[in-house]
């Protein structure tokens, strides 16, 4: 089965988020359960620096705003997996975000640079621009990549079947209705039955639409996504494509995240062997100038500092995590009120409150191992890979009941032979501070707190679950006809 993904991020080439994780990892996953997979990415400057033995497979002259495009395939190096670039450096030549200029303002030809991506996506499904390379299966990810759906369905006939997966229905990727213009689809697909969105164009509702299947990034965020709490509008939508919608559980990529062979650690461990967590989480507290004590919790964030993330339930909780003796070390950037506020708290209480501001790989890793608990405190996640890196570390994660998270971390009062972490329900900080408490008080029991760990670090969340799951599911897509 030959499958095409399409996709604006790839680990560790270009990441902003969880999607960059997703595709560094899912396609090597579905190769080895049998299937041939190749990428199709933005040639942004790092990703042609990546690319090895580069050949060009079509040049398609000017498109979309650019003067020259060229298609490429070649290896991309760090990931291991046959790549197609799409070469236009008017709109990709540009480092830094792949989405946003240097004042944090999104570009404003991104609708030509995403819709590029698409219609090559599109056109490689239909054997116009590689004839000795034809995928059966064409799986765009989120709004960037949406429009290839919309662009398969414009086609007369082609051969593939679409697959578009969200992975966060809050980005819709929406845009002024009349730059439609700019796209070259059929004045039919701006109705409100296709791109039209409250008199906009969106790129999201054109995968929602379009796509033979959705899918999303976890089994309760796909039940979510069809309700009016959390279906950011498109909840109808949603609705209307019924049992098209399922949701397969994202997972962690054991060569990039495994405490026995992090090389980014201070010290590896296991679950056999955890000496190494405890000078995992000293040499945290020095590298972020915290008091250095193994008897305090040390209570750590790894995310982008947004409302989404409920950074502010923290900031609510704070005075009672203090009051326990816990530390807090926070990791990311973000909504500029929440960064303030992080500041001053930081250098109100310099011994049990850090703050790093930024994003660094190699010192995520450090965090999530040497913290003895993992918050992820979200009004909505629809996945979340942080809690799965943290129980793979031996960090308990504490988060609330929603999305990916509710299924990841089973609650500790529950079951006492299946629990992995800590579960609030409530959005306020007075819930949060209540399951903080919780989780301070068995860890003040060692015992407990050690047997809490070893079975989060048992669970399986591997990715050949996942490519199990969506061969079967493009599997069926073909023996179906896609309808």
């Amino acid at each position: 089965m030959r499958v095409l993904h399409v996709a604006v991020e790839v680990f560790p080439v270009v990441k902003t988020g969880g999607l960059a994780d997703v595709m560094g990892a899912l396609p090597q996953a579905l190769i080895g359960a049998g299937a041939d997979v190749r990428l199709l990415v933005p040639g942004y400057p790092a990703v042609l620096e990546a690319l090895q033995n580069s050949r060009v497979v079509r040049d398609l002259g000017a498109m979309f705003g650019a003067a020259r495009v060229t298609l490429r395939l070649g290896r991309l190096a760090p990931v291991g997996v046959e790549t197609y670039v799409v070469d236009a450096p008017l709109l990709f030549a540009r480092h830094g975000n792949p989405y946003l200029d240097s004042d944090g303002l999104e570009w404003p030809d991104n609708l030509q640079r995403f819709a590029l991506l698409g219609w090559v996506g599109a056109h490689l499904g239909s054997a116009e621009l590689d004839a000795a390379w034809l995928p059966h299966i064409v799986h765009s990810h989120d709004w960037h990549a949406g429009l290839a759906c919309a662009y398969l369905a414009a086609q007369v006939a082609t051969p593939a079947r679409s697959v578009f997966t969200v992975h966060n229905l809050a980005y819709q990727g929406l845009f002024d209705a009349r730059d439609f213009v700019l796209l070259g689809l059929p004045a039919r697909f701006m109705a409100s039955s296709a791109l039209e969105f409250h008199g906009q164009l969106s790129c999201m509702k054109a995968g929602l639409v379009f796509a033979h299947r959705v899918t999303t990034v976890s089994p309760s965020y796909a039940a979510e996504m069809a309700t009016d709490a959390f279906g950011c509008g498109l909840d109808g939508v949603v609705r209307s494509r019924g049992s098209a919608v399922t949701g397969i559980l994202n997972g962690v990529d054991p060569a990039v995240w495994n405490p026995a062979t992090d090389m980014a650690i201070a010290q590896t461990y296991s679950s056999s062997a955890m000496r190494g967590k405890a000078q995992c989480k000293s040499a945290l507290q020095k590298a972020l100038g915290l008091r250095v004590d193994g008897s305090a919790p040390l209570l750590a964030v790894v995310s982008r500092l947004t409302s989404q993330k409920g950074l502010d339930l923290i900031l609510a909780a704070l005075p009672a995590l203090l009051a326990q003796g816990a530390q807090l070390a926070v990791q990311g950037s973000g909504d500029r009120d929440l960064e303030r506020a992080l500041v001053t708290v930081a250098a109100a209480h310099p011994a049990q409150v850090a703050l790093r501001l930024g994003y660094d790989e190699a010192f995520a890793h450090a965090m999530v191992a040497g913290a003895d608990v993992m918050l992820l405190p979200s009004r909505f996640e629809p996945c979340g890979l942080t809690q799965l890196y943290a129980l793979r570390y031996g960090t308990v994660p504490l988060v609330r009941r929603v999305g990916g998270l509710a299924d990841t971390v089973v609650a500790v009062g529950g079951p006492a032979a299946a629990a992995t972490g800590f579960v609030f329900e409530a959005v306020n900080g007075e819930a949060l501070a209540q399951a903080v408490a919780q989780a301070v008080a068995l860890y003040r029991i060692p015992a407990a707190w050690q047997a809490l760990r070893r079975r989060g670090m048992r669970q399986d969340f591997s990715w050949s679950r996942a490519a199990t799951q969506y061969l079967a599911l493009y599997q069926d897509l073909l023996t179906d006809g896609g309808g």
